[in-house]
């Protein structure tokens, strides 16, 4: 019997069969691919070929009056690199000639190449890239300016196609410290002092995103690139300063500083008409491009605003315009004034220097910054009157800048006043204020006793042209426009007659100003030590105010009377005046009776 026909179909059946089941194995398979896991497989592989990256918004600028930029942002770059497909590679080389050669990198030799071109780490750049081995992406460097960014993308085109880059801004400051004080700074986390951090709402940029494909190899595709959601610049944001001024205020005062031994000083430069300030001067200061040679903390942000001091006898145009405005004194009351004053429950005043007993008006008190005399006609007007004034000239909360750090607590309340401070606190001693709030007494009394807040920014426009300006905010009436008026021609005696009318007189202008030397007290609490605070505060053209500037310096150690500070003043007034045209006075001061 022929078996062969019969053993050929059996084998054909059997690899029929062996046929049907490999299709149905692939048809199975299939299906589980192209169903079953269908949505979890182009996830994964979508997740292998496509990349997304942020897109950085600029933060905006900060300028000056004139729009000189006082902070901006540059462009920089974040070197980084995909792991997964970070390999040895054959990289052509072009020498000097224009010559190509093939050259053989592992990875170790590229990353001692991007750090020699970027100043950065290769230990540190190796060990984010053995973090994670199979991951898509890790920072290398942070940050490298334009140079180094190209050099880098030289290297990548040159055949390391595992390197990539993110594009940010980066904050520059083109005038250093000038204005630092104020602008403040940006570090790794963000928005950390000044302006920078207050106004961040409007400089702040918003961030987009964009993708991009990469093939297996980890080339990424020309033409792949989509914005998925479009970064957006921040705001810019105009301050009142002008740059100039600031400039010369805060070499003035850090010559100064340095020539009597201070610890510190502050400068601030006010229009009387508007609030503005058009300085705020701080010395030492912080250079925002480097903020690590700045070492001590307090010096990074504004003292002017932040630091509350005793202001001592520039206090005394204050309490002269109480008494004038509740009718308590005029302008010619009399005192008789000796050198010290006891008291029954054991305190003593006594003044600067030892005199004899004088006659004096309110107006000679001020000229000869009597602290007797000006405790003999104020203790006329009640603790609590007092207190009230001193609320209604702002000194019981901070300024309407809200600048970073401004103390919250203002003038203790009168009634917990015992009756050596409320003695005290009628020469500026035993109360604390700071620099920008004996500027904003003195453009009181310059704008005929309306106070209007200290406005430091003009506004903040937006990306796309919206301008937001500064709120209007309406004056508040503090005393008479007489009251203001003759504290203002009071205080022409201080310039006209006093100890420091050489330092203080300016040629052909009126300047009306007050002198100030408060003892500090002991950290300790035992009272006042040797310490020093001297300033003046002053007002130009005493006739038609337009100006203020108020000048201190803390702890001088060669010379710690007001006689440090008047020639600040008088460099910064002389200039404020020059720089903005004002005319010389026409009008003699009027004469008041200093003596009687």
């Amino acid at each position: 019997m022929n078996t062969a026909p019969r053993s050929r179909r059996l084998r054909a059946t059997l690899a029929m069969a062996v046929v049907i089941a490999l299709v149905g194995v692939f048809v199975v398979r299939l299906a589980d691919i192209q169903l079953v896991q269908a949505a979890e497989l182009n996830a994964q592989s979508q997740n292998k070929r496509e990349i997304q990256q942020v897109t950085y918004g600029d933060r905006g600028d900060i300028t000056a009056n004139d729009g000189t930029v006082l902070a901006g942002s540059v462009t920089r770059y974040n070197i980084t690199a995909a792991p997964a497909f970070a390999a040895d590679v054959t990289v052509t080389k072009t020498d000097a000639d224009g010559e190509k050669t093939k050259v053989a990198m592992t990875v170790d030799q590229v990353l001692a190449e991007v750090a020699t071109i970027t100043g950065g780490s290769a230990a540190t750049m190796e060990e984010a890239l053995t973090r994670d081995p199979e991951a898509n992406f890790a920072f290398l460097v942070k940050g490298v300016d334009v140079d180094a960014f190209r050099a880098v993308r030289d290297l990548k085109n040159s055949g390391v196609s595992w390197l990539y880059f993110e594009r940010q801004s980066a904050r520059t400051y083109p005038n250093g410290s000038v204005a630092g004080n104020l602008t403040g700074f940006v570090g790794t986390d963000g928005p950390q002092a000044g302006l920078e951090r207050t106004a961040d709402s409007c400089l702040a940029g918003t961030n987009g995103s964009e993708t991009y494909e990469r093939g297996a190899d980890g080339v990424q595709l020309p033409g792949s690139t989509v914005t998925t959601k479009e970064a957006v610049a921040g705001g810019t944001l105009q301050l009142t300063v002008d740059k100039d001024l600031q400039y010369m205020t805060q070499q003035a005062i850090a010559e100064q500083g340095q020539a009597i031994g201070a610890e510190s000083a502050t400068a601030v430069v006010q229009e009387v008409a508007t609030g503005k300030l058009l300085a705020v001067a701080d010395w030492p200061t912080v250079d925002p491009n480097d903020v690590n040679l700045t070492k001590d903390v307090g010096d990074l942000g504004s003292k002017a605003f932040t630091a509350s001091y005793e202001p001592g006898s520039t206090f005394k145009a204050m309490t002269a315009a109480m008494l004038l405005d509740s009718g308590k004194a005029t302008p010619t009351s009399q005192a008789t004034v000796p050198y010290s004053r006891s008291f029954p429950w054991g305190g003593e005043i006594h003044d600067a220097s030892f005199h004899p007993t004088e006659r004096l008006t309110l107006t000679g008190i001020l000229r000869d910054s009597s602290n007797v005399g000006i405790s003999l006609l104020g203790q006329d007007l009640s603790a609590q009157a007092r207190y009230d004034y001193m609320v209604k000239f702002g000194l019981n909360e901070p300024t309407a800048v809200g600048f970073l750090g401004e103390p919250t607590q203002g003038v203790r309340a009168a009634s917990s006043w015992d009756q050596q401070t409320s003695i005290n606190t009628m020469f500026g001693q035993g109360v604390s204020t700071t620099a920008l709030h004996v500027a904003s007494i003195f453009q009181t009394l310059g704008n005929h006793g309306v106070r209007l807040p200290s406005q430091l920014v003009e506004g903040c426009t937006a990306a796309d042209g919206t301008v937001t300006p500064a709120p209007a905010v309406a004056g508040t009436t503090v005393v008479s426009p007489w009251a203001a008026d003759t504290t203002v021609n009071m205080l022409e005696s201080v310039v006209s007659a006093g100890e420091q009318k050489d330092a203080l007189t300016i040629p052909g202008y009126r300047v009306a100003a007050k002198t100030g030397t408060a003892e500090m007290a002991r950290a300790d609490g035992t009272g006042y030590g040797s310490d020093r605070v001297v300033s003046v505060a002053g007002i130009a053209p005493a006739e038609d105010p337009k100006y203020v500037v108020v000048v201190s310096f803390t702890k001088p150690s060669t010379m710690k009377t007001s006689a440090a500070a008047a020639p600040t003043f008088n460099k910064i007034m002389s200039q404020v005046l020059e720089m903005y045209r004002v005319p010389p006075s026409t009008e003699p001061a009027p004469a008041i009776p200093q003596t009687w």
